[in-house]
């Protein structure tokens, strides 16, 4: 298994065993903001609610809690998001045509 990434925000361009060309075009990885949006809005708004209903914060208080989580977790979130979405994509559009060599056949 290789790194997807070199830096924390700069992904390598193919992968390091295979060769897949991990962007196929521009904005290949808007699929992945997609995912990362949903992942903060699945924690952020059923804890809001949860919050309110059995700590009985006071809406300032919550906003002090879920404003910094919703800046910083799709942060920490951003490689699984788009680790994510290279797998939803290989799972349902295999892409032959983008190695660099064939894949290695598994017996």
């Amino acid at each position: 298994m290789g790194s997807l990434f070199r830096k924390p925000f700069s992904m390598h361009e193919n992968c390091q065993n295979c060769g897949l060309k991990f962007e196929r075009e521009q904005g290949y990885f808007v699929g992945a903001i997609y995912i990362n949006y949903a992942a903060t809005i699945a924690v952020a708004v059923p804890g809001f609610f949860t919050l309110d209903m059995f700590a009985r914060m006071t809406i300032d208080q919550q906003l002090m809690i879920w404003v910094p989580f919703a800046v910083v977790f799709p942060l920490l979130f951003f490689h699984h998001s788009r680790a994510l979405w290279l797998v939803l994509d290989h799972l349902f559009n295999p892409a032959t045509s983008l190695y660099s060599a064939p894949p290695k056949k598994t017996d």
